[in-house]
């Protein structure tokens, strides 16, 4: 694994807005920055990618063990939901995708930062933007990416078992996360599924055929959100997820995997693992980092080192709770910070990509760089 440094194509803006990359530069900062790729061996990718497949089997056992030992207190479910999500996972609704950010440096085994579980977003620029930039610059060369392809493969699979039509919802004013569902409608499309959009404002609920509805009255049936669980069911027409017939992507025991008392858990399941490290209620031993269990962006993290807080981030869940993971330094191979977003799609690990910063916590304007294999 090395970072390699070149000059951006020189029409690179008009080559990515041309693909529907509009949001190549966020609050007059560069996002997608091409100035140089980070570069696998065969062998590393190989390693990333059973990692991720890995991790995935180890969550759900988590999901299971949560359930099993009524456990979902610590997760912060709210009583009147907790039924719902068992509900959710003993009828095997089904799953679409999820991005584990690992700390990897090519020397030392993958190590489990986080699980985007919920609301994973940098799809569409891992999927689609980067594979571009391949095909101009190095064309010859591979890259750990089949997402396109994986995700038609699911909504196939989906549409097989039932999925004709699906709602795709998320908010209009945030140009990333608008960017990623119509890149997610797109390959439903082709997957052989009809598909509409409703911004999150305009969903109400009709108490009568108990359904959640568009701007048009119509019940919706099947819907994906890009919008977090535990906002939904903080909202006020939150109450009415636990009678609605609406069938949700992701679906509601996905809550437990996206929250990050499931570091804790799964260090107490697989201590000592090599794709973990070590977390716990309380502070630990040694360097750690303070993650508020529902936070997003990178929000409220705290680094602590040698016993002193070495940096801290603000945000909006200073009362949130918290777990303490064991610091493990991330990639710095020059230009910044490095942290892997490995996909896993259905139960397929299957696409990578990276994100890079100045300081040691990626935030949700963080640096989007390619990646090659080269052999």
């Amino acid at each position: 694994m090395r970072r390699v440094t070149a000059p951006p194509r020189i029409d690179w803006v008009r080559d990515v807005e041309e693909i529907g990359f509009t949001y190549h530069t966020i609050d007059d900062e560069l996002y997608w920055d091409e100035a140089g790729w980070y570069e696998f061996s065969l062998a590393e990718i190989e390693e990333v990618e059973a990692a991720t497949n890995t991790l995935h089997e180890m969550c759900l056992q988590a999901v299971q063990k949560v359930l099993d030992d009524d456990r979902l207190d610590d997760f912060g479910i709210p009583a009147a939901f907790q039924d719902w999500v068992r509900a959710s996972w003993d009828n095997d609704e089904p799953t679409l995708f999820g991005r584990f950010d690992l700390a990897y440096d090519g020397r030392t085994p993958p190590k489990l930062l986080e699980y985007n579980a919920d609301t994973p977003t940098a799809l569409f620029e891992a999927a689609v933007v980067q594979w571009h930039w391949l095909q101009a610059v190095h064309p010859e060369l591979d890259q750990f990416n089949s997402l396109h392809e994986q995700l038609i493969d699911a909504w196939k699979y989906l549409r097989k078992h039932g999925l004709k039509r699906l709602s795709f919802s998320a908010t209009a004013d945030h140009e990333e996360d608008f960017g990623n569902v119509t890149y997610l409608r797109d390959t439903a499309s082709q997957g052989g599924i009809v598909t509409d959009y409703l911004d999150v404002s305009a969903i109400g609920f009709d108490s009568r055929r108990r359904a959640f509805v568009g701007t048009n009255g119509a019940p919706i049936e099947n819907m994906f959100k890009l919008y977090p669980w535990e906002w939904m069911i903080g909202e006020e027409f939150g109450k009415h997820l636990l009678t609605a017939e609406t069938r949700w992507l992701e679906p509601p025991w996905k809550m437990l995997l996206s929250n990050k008392a499931l570091l804790v858990l799964l260090w107490e399941m697989f201590p000592g693992h090599e794709n973990l490290l070590a977390a716990d209620w309380e502070p630990l031993n040694g360097d750690y980092v303070r993650k508020p269990i529902l936070s997003r962006e990178g929000s409220n993290i705290q680094l602590v080192r040698r016993g002193e807080v070495e940096l801290e981030t603000e945000g909006p869940y200073e009362d949130e709770t918290v777990i303490y993971q064991a610091f493990h330094p991330l990639a710095n191979m020059g230009r910044g910070y490095a942290v892997l977003g490995s996909w896993i799609i259905g139960d397929t690990a299957c696409g990578l990509g990276m994100r890079e910063d100045e300081n040691p916590i990626t935030h949700n304007t963080s640096r989007f760089v390619p990646h090659l294999i080269r052999d």
